[in-house]
Parts: C-alpha cells; structure tokens; sequence
C-alpha cells in the first residue's frame, strides 16, 4: 500500500514531537507501506517568518517574501530525515523545487498544476521515505511559491493524486471530524465516515479541520482522506466517496461561522437591475457576498439584506453608499451576527430537515434573519448571543448527540 502522510505545525512543534511522529512513519514503514511524508513548518515559526518580512520591508517583494516563509518547512523536512535515519530507516527530504511541484506564479497563493513523480516512485519502490515540505512549490517563472495558508494540506491531498496513493493520512491535534464544535457542544461525537462534500460544507464554515482547497482537490481526484491525532492512538475519521458509506444520516453535522456581517438597503427603488447594481458594484470591489434576502414593501420600495465577511462589512457599506445608481433610505449593518448550517447528504432523499431545524429554533426563542439552502445544507442566520444555545439544540434536534 502506497500512503502520504501529512503532519500539521503542532505535530512538528519541537524535536520530542518530531521524534513521535517519525515513530508513526516508521510504523507504517516496517507494515511494508511505501510512505511520502508532508510536513507543516513548527508551530509558530510561519509567523514568526511573516514578521521579519513585514519589519525588513513593509512593501515586500512578493517573491522574495515566498522564499522567507517558505523555508519554515524545509527547517521541519530535514530535521524529520535525521530522526528517521537515527531509526534505521531510509529516508531523504526532498523540496518543492527539487521533485519539482509546478505551480502557477501567483506568489503567496499559487496553484498546484502538476508534480514530476517520477523519481520519488522509484525511490518509494525501493524501499526510502519521500520527506516533503508542504506549502511551496516553482512558479513558472522558476521561483519559489507558496500557497497560501493551511497550503501543506493541499500539497498533501496533491502529491497523494499524483503518486495514486491508496490514502492520505492528515494528521493534526484533533482526533478527527466531529458532528460540531466538541468545545461547544460535549456530546459532539467522531464520526467514522463523512463524504467529501459534507466535509467541503463543513471546512468552508467554520471547521478549521480541514483546508476547504485540499478537500474539493481530494473529492476531484478521489483521494481517500483520513483525518487522526499526532497525539492518540485512536481511529479517526475518513473522508471518502458517497459509495463508501452504507448507512448514511440525513444530517451529520452542525457548522457554524462567526466570520459574518449582515448589510440591509431599506427602501431600495423595486425596479429590473437594482440587484445587479448593488451586487455588481461589490463584486467589482471583491467583496464576496453570500446569503441574500429581499423583502417587497407595499409602498413599491424593497429591502435587500445579504451577508458579506465580517473584515468587509465597513467596506462593503461604504460601496453601496458611495454609488450613485443604487437608491435607498438607509443602509444598516450588524456584525453581531452568525450563521448556523445542518449538513447531510442524507437530505437529498429525506424531506423535513428544514422544518426540524425552524422548530428547534423557535421553541428556543431563536429568531432566523436569513435563510438559505443547498442540496445538502440549511443555513440560517442569527444574533450571534445564541450560538451556543442553536448548536447544541440542533444537536440534539437531529439525534447527534453521543450516548
């Protein structure tokens, strides 16, 4: 069996971890696995990188600032090598250059186009451990690149693609992917399986698990993801094909996001193209806007509500405030606001999730402000005062609370 394992920034924090996690690589090694291991920078050392660029020039070269923050995982790629060597198996580090991972050349959030493996086969076939820092690749231009926060996870899901890896293995502080926030919610439970895109709806609103890229990447090329603890020797969670899972839930999980801001044009002019003006005017200021409302008054006026990133909302009034062509009597935003989501492929052939889930709500006492649905999500949006209280009264609404 071909594996790639990644290990995130707490698992490589300091050597003591850095030797728990080769114990793990060798582990599969000596089951007779042909394993290529991802590594994270050490915990905190990213940033630490960020800040010498920032005070050595505040209007950084983008590209010289990918070779700084960059090395953070060469640092952990090499140290990992040594400790595998000291243990008796063969293993070398090799960088993102040096395989080489092609990317494109937007640097800080380039794009991985493809990996030579080639070589790294070989050496896999022959019994050594690839050691491969995440997060960096060559940009067309023949320069380092980076990929972005959270990137090393990509680099993973990518380099398990391109070997044809039977799983990828993401090994972080968590013991996999729960039905909600445990902190939130206690009797959150682990689950065995979630598909691909439950766990693409779950990353994409708030579970930091998973980096959203590397799962739609996984789900593209149909890697099989597993997601466990550097620290318990526990099984964890894998994020696999719809086809894999017998029983499946009509809801498997409770996301929420804090990331909101809710906007509300009072009195805009009810007329054809009113909408396309104001969500065209934030597009071209690449402010991203998600749920939208729009509510017909008697008096031939409308109120259009929509949520955009909490980061943006200052911005995002100033917009619609500023342009001429969009009319109204006000403009109001609340960032004390969040959005709560029921997931579940299982609501494509079960009905009655989004009546559950108002139910909950109201015998709560817990107004919705906006609604919005998908095939496999009801999201809503509420005073951010009642997250907790949402969270585990949907929890327990949709049977997931653990025994």
């Amino acid at each position: 069996m071909r594996i790639v394992q990644k290990f995130g920034g707490t698992s490589v924090a300091d050597i003591e971890r850095i030797q728990a996690v080769a114990q793990r690589v060798k582990a599969e090694v000596d089951a007779g696995h042909q394993v290529a291991v991802v590594v994270s920078a050490m915990a905190g050392v990213t940033n630490q990188l960020v800040e010498y660029c920032g005070a050595a020039s505040p209007m950084h070269d983008a590209r010289e600032y990918d070779v700084v923050v960059s090395t953070g995982e060469q640092v952990t790629s090499g140290l990992l090598a040594m400790v595998l060597q000291n243990l008796g198996v063969q293993a070398r580090s090799w960088l993102g250059w040096q395989i080489p991972i092609h990317t494109d050349s937007v640097h800080g959030k380039a794009r991985i186009l493809s990996i030579d493996t080639a070589e790294l086969v070989n050496r896999l076939e022959d019994g050594q451990v690839a050691v491969v820092p995440g997060f960096q690749g060559l940009g067309e231009d023949s320069r380092i690149t980076t990929l972005g926060r959270g990137g090393s996870d990509t680099t993973a899901v990518a380099l398990a693609a391109a070997l044809k890896a039977d799983r990828c293995d993401i090994y972080t502080d968590v013991e996999g992917v729960y039905t909600t926030d445990p902190r939130i919610v206690p009797a959150a439970r682990k689950l065995d399986k979630i598909t691909y895109e439950e766990m693409l709806e779950m990353a994409s609103l708030g579970a930091k698990v998973l980096q959203t890229r590397s799962v739609e990447l996984a789900m593209n090329h149909h890697v099989r993801l597993q997601v466990l603890s550097s620290f318990a020797n526990t099984p964890g969670t894998l994020v696999c094909d719809e086809d894999e899972i017998v029983e499946k839930e009509i809801v498997s999980g409770i996301a929420y996001s804090g990331d909101e801001a809710k906007l509300t044009l009072v009195g805009v002019e009810d007329r054809p193209g009113i909408a396309a003006s104001i969500f065209g005017s934030l597009a071209d200021a690449s402010i991203n806007v998600d749920m939208i409302v729009q509510n017909v008054s008697e008096d031939g006026s409308t109120d259009v509500t929509f949520t955009v990133g909490r980061a943006d909302v200052d911005r995002a009034k100033q917009v619609v405030e500023n342009d001429d062509a969009i009319v109204c009597r006000e403009v109001r935003a609340d960032g004390q606001v969040v959005k709560v989501s029921v997931i579940g492929v299982g609501m494509r052939s079960h009905v009655g999730v989004a009546k559950t889930m108002f139910e909950a709500l109201a015998d709560k006492g817990i107004n919705i402000q906006v609604i919005s649905t998908s095939e496999i999500k009801v999201s809503v949006l509420i005073a951010e005062e009642y997250t907790e209280l949402a969270l585990r009264s949907l929890h327990t609404a949709f049977g997931l609370d653990s025994e």
